[in-house]
């Protein structure tokens, strides 16, 4: 093909994208902002280990953690809210919002952390002998 008639068909063919305030419609299983519900999260910081772009940041302290997510590093891929065991993760089916200024959409959530379950004692009860090595040692000449 000719590059004069390229350029031709490309200069007539008109602008195929859409003006700023219009957007194109989501597939079904589009994947949005990260949401955060901080009455779900226990603070294991997988969420953080899990994403690439570093989009989450986990700082923790005495008693309480900071959870903050900057989507305008995140890519969306969704590993976050896959590796968050408790779901306190989730993620929107819509665009996000227009932003013009960095870090305008950033959130940050203090949280204080929830005191983790001690497992229970085990008994100390001593466990006995199988029925068939008590038979043996007391028949006689049983092993010794």
């Amino acid at each position: 093909m000719n590059i004069l008639t390229m350029l031709w068909n490309n200069l007539r063919g008109g602008s195929r994208t859409m003006l700023f305030p219009a957007r194109p419609k989501v597939t079904k299983g589009f994947r949005g902002l990260v949401r955060f519900d901080p009455a779900l999260c226990t603070g294991c910081a997988i969420c953080k280990m899990r994403c690439t772009s570093r989009a989450i940041d986990f700082k923790s302290g005495k008693g309480i953690f900071t959870w903050s997510y900057d989507p305008g590093q995140c890519t969306f891929c969704g590993r976050c809210v896959e590796g968050c065991k408790t779901h306190a993760l989730s993620q929107d089916a819509e665009t996000p919002p227009v932003y013009t200024t960095i870090g305008e959409l950033k959130q940050s959530y203090d949280v204080t952390r929830k005191p983790t379950p001690k497992p229970a004692p085990k008994p100390d009860s001593p466990v006995p002998p199988p029925a068939a090595v008590q038979a043996a040692d007391a028949a006689p000449g049983g092993t010794q």
